[in-house]
């Protein structure tokens, strides 16, 4: 119920100057009353009219979009997609910015994060500043890298596919979007119609020909035949329980890495990106530099992408401890890494299990936490291992700032940081932070 001295301010239009990236994929500006606005489709040090989406005369801050560009960015293109701007697809946040220009972004983003909620500079954060393109993703002017494996289609009332609008549950209906890979794009879902169901996950595997659709009914409707452009295994999400259940073909999919191959299932993670996890192992691997017979932690391990890499580098002697959530991806990771006898698998929270496990040391520790991060308890269990060296992926950083400064209260250090542009066109951005112990003085 709406405060009788506090009105909406949904439509209004404000003439503002744009000033700093924020973390989230806008920009802040002010009204000309002081009021904070976070506006989407705009860049820093323009001038614009912006058009408020949310937000009432009280409201702490308002959300809101650049309708009208009057004085532009060097930095500003002609955005590729045709779905991308005020109103439309919510799933690119800089379509309208230059590659170098969106990985400047990120990286302003990053160093306000990290100084905001962990007290660090790039410099201390052994961080040169950058934000490194995935390889391959250096394209001519006007294209845009066609990067993302899986996609989620929902599905409109008329039964056509397409992409949520910004913080939104309505549907943009399209027919092809940019930064599908290929292997997505191929499978023609955006060309027919789905009149039974509510969402399709299209997931395109880079290790593998493997193709899957994953097919959410609406309440009550039924699974359609599926007769896609290439062949596909078909996976449905049941109503009663949300479990995932395999129609035909297989109900996982192939990828590969570090010279392995990995089964992942159905709500099995596995990083978007094509060159993702290469990239991150390769940057893990650097900055651990795991010797022979040590012991080693991968936690939120998803289906052992790093257990097994790292089980590879300690040899016989070594041992590995993978901690994950979820059952299915668990499982995967055991099956992926059944002939290194050296690694267990344990299926549960990392706060949890890893108390349980009677472990009080470990030379090694590699974390890929969700975005939330892994939060004060659990780095505070890390801390106490005593680790050489510890592995901190991150796909928030904010998130990873505030670990950071848990981490720092633990008696570790950032010894390194990278960052790398995993997510072309949208705000994310992946970071790698790998930490050791604050050396004590003599």
């Amino acid at each position: 119920m709406q405060n009788e001295s506090t009105s909406s301010l949904v439509g209004e239009e404000y003439e503002v100057e744009v000033g700093p990236v924020a973390h989230g994929g806008h920009c802040i500006a002010r009204t000309a009353e002081g009021q904070v606005l976070f506006v989407r489709h705009t860049l820093p040090g323009e001038k614009i009219v912006a058009k408020v989406t949310e937000g009432e005369s009280d409201s702490r801050f308002l959300r809101a979009d650049a309708v009208r560009i009057i004085e532009a960015s060097k930095d500003r293109v002609e955005a590729p997609c045709p779905y991308a701007g005020p109103g439309k697809c919510g799933g690119c946040d800089w379509q309208h910015a230059k590659p170098g220009a969106q990985r400047r972004l990120k990286g302003e983003v990053i160093t306000e994060q990290l100084q905001r909620l962990a007290g660090l500079t790039p410099e201390e954060a052994g961080w040169d500043g950058t934000v490194v393109p995935a390889e391959g993703d250096k394209l001519p002017k006007g294209e845009v890298p066609a990067w993302r494996t899986r996609v989620q289609y929902a599905i409109d009332e008329d039964g056509r596919a397409g992409l949520r609008k910004h913080r939104s549950h309505d549907v943009q209906p399209i027919d092809h979007c940019l930064i599908a890979a290929p292997g997505v794009s191929e499978l023609g879902i955006e060309k027919r119609e789905w009149p039974t169901l509510a969402a399709v996950e299209a997931i395109a595997a880079t290790g593998s020909h493997d193709r899957q659709v994953i097919l959410t009914p609406k309440p009550g409707g039924r699974l359609p035949l599926v007769e896609l452009d290439k062949p596909v295994s078909v996976l449905r999400v049941e109503e009663h329980d949300g479990g995932v259940h395999r129609v035909h073909g297989r109900a996982f999919v192939r990828e590969r890495a570090d010279d392995r191959t990995y089964r992942v299932g159905s709500g099995g993670f596995w990083q978007v990106h094509p060159q993702a996890a290469y990239t991150l192992v390769k940057a893990v691997m650097q900055g651990l530099m795991p010797r022979k017979g040590e012991t080693a932690l991968d936690l939120y391990c998803g289906v052992g992408l790093f257990a097994g890499s790292i089980a590879e580098r300690v040899g016989e002697n070594g041992a590995v401890l993978g901690i994950e959530s979820g059952k299915r991806a668990a499982e995967d990771a055991r099956h992926n890494l059944k002939d290194l006898d050296r690694v267990r698998i344990e299926h549960g929270k990392v706060d949890q299990i890893l108390p349980r496990t009677g472990i009080t040391e470990a030379d090694l520790i590699v974390l890929d936490p969700p975005r939330a991060g892994a939060g004060k308890q659990t780095v505070k269990q890390l801390s106490a291992l005593g680790a050489r060296r510890i592995a901190y992926v991150a796909c928030d950083p904010a998130a990873l700032a505030r670990d950071l400064a848990y981490f720092r209260d633990g008696g570790y250090t950032v010894r390194t940081l990278r960052a790398f542009d995993l997510f072309p066109m949208t705000h994310h951005v992946e970071c790698v932070a790998i930490l050791e112990p604050v050396k004590k003085d003599d």
